[in-house]
């Protein structure tokens, strides 16, 4: 079971997540949904595809585009699609 952790709240928990260059992409119904706030920032990926971002709101504390996710990945990378991935500060632990 892996997790994920940030300002003392296990924010997602799953056994069926994806490994991808070291990070743990967590199904989307894994994560509490509470604490997912959309933004409007993007980056590209050349061979996932362009990510969007959540940023995380926990106990009234915000992580800014803390999460980030691929909409549409290309090919190479369907298995994260529906996956939502961390980092900033949130601690995995497989």
């Amino acid at each position: 079971m892996a997790t994920a952790q940030w300002n003392g709240k296990i924010i997602a928990s799953s056994d069926d997540t994806v490994v991808v260059e070291g990070n743990h992409y967590f199904p989307l119904e894994s994560v509490d949904p509470a604490v997912l706030k959309p933004t409007d920032h993007t980056s590209h990926c050349p061979w996932k595809g362009d990510a969007n971002y959540y940023s995380l709101q926990v106990d009234g504390a915000e992580n800014t585009n803390a999460a980030w996710y691929y909409a549409e990945p290309k090919e190479a990378a369907k298995q994260i699609k529906g996956h939502v991935a961390f980092w900033k500060g949130v601690e995995i632990s497989a």
